[in-house]
């Protein structure tokens, strides 16, 4: 048998035809390639992302304490009947009654506990809060600066003593996450001692005194933030005030006597911090 030789052209021809089957094949397959990529892509999960914590809620009911300072202020009045000690022809009733008017303050450590519960929708707050807190104050006036109409000296003195405040208050706030402001006002309870004496040179003293105990008013504001979960801290300011107190007594002296009238009203203020814990 005799072999022929390939030709160089045939050769060319083979090795072209190769090529074109292999661009064919190339082509096909990125074309299916590039149709199946977007529709892989599309089947794939998208990252998301971590949900937002959510926000405080004050919904609940809570005890704490609390700590701060407080002032109480005081305008004293006086008055002195006609009588036979204190001779109104000599004026003297007018003078003691007019030197027994004056202001006085006293500043004091506040501190004691309190409990509520709030009730949250949305971002409205509305809650109920009563406290009781000891507080130590007494306003006192005297003045020693006067005399009657025979030249005696005479001192009239005047004091109110308080030992405690307790309030009963709503609360209205706006919350706002872990921040919460609120006004407050409501009912406010403490307990007076009023005590007005007289002394003069001659040998007369007198005295009027009472113990009440006294229903007012308060209002305030504060703001209060969560620490934690269950613990909360606030700062509050509360202005409260009371009725009148008036109280009736007797000066004598030498050969006779005349009523005293005394009076009193009471108005405290306090600025405290408190720690609450949240059921």
């Amino acid at each position: 048998m005799i072999t022929r030789a390939a030709s160089p052209a045939r050769d060319n021809r083979l090795h072209l035809t190769c090529e074109r089957h292999t661009a064919r094949i190339a082509g096909a397959v990125l074309a299916v390639t590039f149709a199946i990529s977007p529709a892989q892509a599309a089947d794939m999960p998208t990252p998301t992302k971590a949900p937002a914590p959510p926000s405080y809620q004050w919904t609940g009911c809570y005890v704490g304490l609390n700590a701060g300072g407080g002032t109480s202020g005081t305008n004293f009045g006086s008055t002195v009947d006609p009588g036979t000690y204190l001779l109104v022809a000599n004026g003297d009733p007018a003078a003691v009654g007019g030197s027994g008017g004056g202001g006085a303050n006293a500043d004091g450590f506040i501190g004691g506990g309190q409990a509520g519960c709030n009730w949250q929708s949305g971002t409205f707050l509305v809650g109920l809060e009563g406290d009781y807190d000891y507080f130590r104050s007494k306003p006192n006036f005297a003045n020693n600066t006067n005399t009657l109409a025979a030249g005696t000296p005479f001192t009239l003195s005047q004091s109110v003593t308080t030992d405690f405040l307790a309030t009963a208050r709503p609360r209205i706030g706006i919350a706002a996450d872990r921040n919460l402001g609120y006004i407050t006002g409501g009912a406010a309870f403490t307990r007076a001692d009023y005590t007005e004496t007289y002394t003069d040179a001659a040998g007369g003293t007198g005295a009027a005194a009472t113990a009440k105990s006294l229903v007012g008013w308060t209002a305030g504001a504060g703001w209060e933030y969560a620490l934690a979960e269950h613990w909360t801290f606030k700062l509050e300011y509360l202005y409260a005030s009371f009725q009148s107190i008036n109280a009736l007594g007797v000066i004598s002296g030498p050969g006779g006597s005349n009523t005293l009238h005394g009076s009193t009203n009471l108005v405290i203020q306090v600025a405290r911090l408190g720690a609450n814990f949240k059921f």
